[in-house]
């Protein structure tokens, strides 16, 4: 299931796709989420604040609603942080 699905706009992921290029931006987004397992990222508390965190290093304002629709785009995902499979469909969802 894609991002658009709920809602997340494709304007949203193309400017940070842009801004991850940057290294120095992209090592503090690995940093934040380094050791984060699969029971968290189905965690609501725990998303959304990953979220914020998020959104401040990429220096993007959120509308509430914005981050409702990423937190549970998120949780739909099952993201397992271990799977490589996981991964590579995400790596391909915003390729």
């Amino acid at each position: 299931m894609g991002y658009q699905q709920f809602g997340i706009s494709p304007q949203l992921v193309d400017r940070i796709k842009l801004k991850m290029k940057n290294s120095t931006v992209k090592d503090r987004i690995k940093s934040m989420i380094e050791g984060i397992s699969k029971q968290e990222l189905q965690d609501p508390a725990v998303v959304r604040r990953l979220v914020r965190k998020a959104s401040g290093v990429l220096n993007e304002k959120l509308t509430s609603t914005q981050e409702e629709q990423i937190v549970k785009f998120i949780i739909a995902q099952k993201i397992d942080p271990n799977n490589t499979f996981h991964l590579i469909r995400l790596w391909g969802m915003f390729r």
